[in-house]
């Protein structure tokens, strides 16, 4: 499976912050935002990645990421000219993902919570073997700004990685039908280019998602796991919940000592780059996460 990041919008919510510069390189805490999306992929085993962002920013990210080398993986990049959803990105990565199986994350995206890891190669399995796709539902309190699910009424969605039969789903409802809300993160099979082909432009102007969703739905073929009680999905939409993810993740690191979505340490645990690698990178920065990897690779 292959992993497509969809870097890119105006981000009109966090203006002037957003005026020059991606969203997605803004901080989050002590690395740009981009690095957390990015490991959501990596920890599901994927090491090919297509990132898409607007003409002026795309050149940031081959800046910062470089073609993934570094860290045992592929980076490709690719230009999208005018956002027109988010369904978009399978029109765009067609060449790409080459007639396989595709993973898509908005860039924006973060998430946390035990067993995350194991959700994410869970569904990279289940799309891969038994086809379809695979997205996640999670409750908030007011669903209205989000793709909505909702399930069967008979059964009260709770344990950590339930799959309910889904009666319907929706974009941005006025009246949610339930608040069980679907983040930005997404599974398909190698059929996923062939839908967003035909998908029509919907009362926005857009490609919706939740319009791809709905055909796997329609086939019988749309699994939905719950992100249980106590796991974080974060959305960095505007000034306070990007201040909000910054504290989160501050003090996760600073309480437990080790470090959330860094990049260099997934890579090293599965296996795509050494101690040695590890080691290397870390010294090159002259800062506590620079640190914090010279000190992995000197205990292995």
């Amino acid at each position: 499976m292959k992993g497509i990041i969809l870097a890119g919008g105006s981000a009109t919510r966090l203006y002037p912050l957003s005026k020059a510069i991606s969203k997605q390189i803004m901080p989050v805490y002590d690395k740009p935002m981009i690095y957390y999306p990015l490991s959501t992929l990596m920890l599901a085993g994927i090491r090919e990645v297509l990132v898409i962002s607007t003409p002026r920013d795309l050149p940031m990210f081959k800046e910062l990421l470089g073609d993934g080398s570094r860290i045992g993986m592929q980076l490709s990049y690719k230009i999208q000219e005018v956002p027109n959803g988010l369904a978009q990105a399978f029109v765009l990565g067609k060449e790409f993902l080459n007639g396989e199986a595709g993973c898509l994350i908005l860039g924006d995206n973060m998430f946390y919570g035990q067993h995350f890891s194991r959700m994410l190669k869970e569904a990279v399995r289940d799309v891969t073997e038994s086809k379809g796709a695979c997205v996640f539902g999670y409750e908030v309190a007011d669903p209205r700004a989000y793709g909505v699910v909702e399930f069967e009424e008979s059964h009260q969605p709770s344990a950590i990685n339930s799959q309910l039969r889904v009666l319907s789903l929706e974009e941005k409802p006025e009246h949610p039908k339930s608040n069980y809300a679907v983040p930005g993160l997404y599974f398909y099979d190698e059929s996923v280019c062939e839908k967003a082909a035909v998908l029509k432009p919907s009362k926005r102007g857009e490609y919706e998602i939740t319009d791809l969703n709905k055909m796997y739905l329609a086939e019988g073929k749309l699994r939905v796991k719950l992100f249980s009680r106590g796991f974080a999905w974060l959305d960095t939409g505007n000034c306070d919940s990007l201040l909000e993810a910054g504290n989160f993740i501050a003090t996760i690191q600073n309480r437990q000592g080790f470090y959330v979505s860094c990049i260099e340490e997934i890579a090293w645990r599965n296996g795509w780059i050494d101690s040695e690698q590890l080691f290397a990178l870390g010294k090159e920065m002259k800062t506590k996460y620079g640190q914090y990897l010279v000190a992995l690779a000197q205990k292995a």
